[in-house]
């Protein structure tokens, strides 16, 4: 398993220039909503669903987290928020986020639908 670490991208089909573009999207998000935001792009083993749950699982504090989990070769983007941070984001919100994430991702555009996806998540949780 690829370790995943907070507040940066892991996954080899991001360039380090949108890695770095995305970590301080990432901070700009996180400071709007006070939450950790974690990305992971690469294989969900198993059931993505169940892997992206312990992803989030094993982050320093998952009750204030979100997740955003990316598996581009199954087409699958899942979010997992901590019991804290759902008080403030819905599912439905989540799935918004999830949205514009695919409309670029179906354009190519990873890093874009990225960069949209932790934008809206910010915007969307704050308190």
């Amino acid at each position: 398993m690829v370790p995943l670490v907070t507040a940066s991208i892991q996954g080899s089909r991001l360039s380090a220039t949108e890695r770095a573009a995305l970590d301080v999207t990432i901070r700009t998000a996180e400071q709007a909503c006070r939450a950790e935001i974690s990305v992971f792009v690469g294989a969900a083993s198993g059931n993505p669903r169940d892997f992206a749950t312990s992803l989030h699982n094993t982050l320093v504090l998952p009750s204030r987290s979100i997740l955003i989990m990316v598996d581009p070769d199954r087409r699958v983007v899942e979010i997992v928020t901590g019991g804290h941070t759902r008080e403030r984001l819905t599912d439905d919100e989540s799935q918004q986020a999830v949205a514009a994430m695919t409309e670029r991702f179906a354009a190519g555009d990873l890093a874009g639908g990225l960069t949209r996806g932790i934008e809206l998540l910010g915007e969307l949780a704050k308190d």
